[in-house]
């Protein structure tokens, strides 16, 4: 029985030659989306470029919104990664809050594109993929004792990392990213006795 156990893992298990093609998909992708804009570049493009077949392209994804979701759960992945590493390192509150502010605001405009594509769901604050920012952004808040309702501070700061009020300052304001953070900054050091 343990034997079949095995065979039946290892038949789910990605083929080298698959995980490698995904990767270079969602590379390919990535770049044509960058130079080009999401709305602007089809599935067909996006296997063209690669060198890969249609079928190959729609086996690791059904559709475009699904490879955008591939693209952000990475980068998503990577800023976590980047966090729970900090977090181990850092001992400073504010230091870490400061800096995980800036994580986010920079992975929202690296990936506006993809977070305001097609539903414009992906970038709502309630979206689960997100809902991490908020905790992790509250148990910082409490980690620096703030006075007043740390749910309330917690939610403002969260709210400042949404893609549609990072769009809104970027675009529409003109604020550059050095004066969003800044703005943020001043923000969370006002609140800090």
């Amino acid at each position: 029985m343990f034997d079949e156990l095995i065979l039946v893992q290892e038949a789910h298990r990605p083929r080298a030659d698959a995980i490698k093609n995904r990767a270079h998909l969602l590379d390919t992708a990535r770049q044509l989306f960058d130079q080009n804009g999401v709305e602007a570049v089809t599935m067909s493009h996006i296997a063209e470029a690669a060198a890969l077949g249609k079928g190959t392209l729609y086996r690791h994804f059904k559709d475009k919104n699904d490879l955008c979701q591939a693209l952000l759960d990475d980068d998503q992945r990577a800023v976590q990664d980047r966090t729970l590493e900090r977090m181990r390192q850092s001992p400073d509150a504010l230091d870490n809050l400061l800096w995980f502010l800036n994580e986010v605001v920079l992975f929202v405009e690296r990936n506006s594109a993809f977070l305001c594509s097609a539903t414009g769901v992906s970038g709502s604050l309630q979206h689960p993929a997100h809902w991490w920012w908020r905790q992790t952004i509250h148990a910082l808040v409490k980690q620096l004792n703030l006075p007043g309702d740390s749910d309330y501070i917690a939610d403002t700061l969260y709210v400042m990392c949404d893609v549609h009020t990072v769009y809104f300052l970027r675009q529409v304001r003109g604020y550059s990213h050095d004066r969003v953070m800044a703005g943020l900054y001043d923000l969370v050091q006002k609140l800090h006795p």
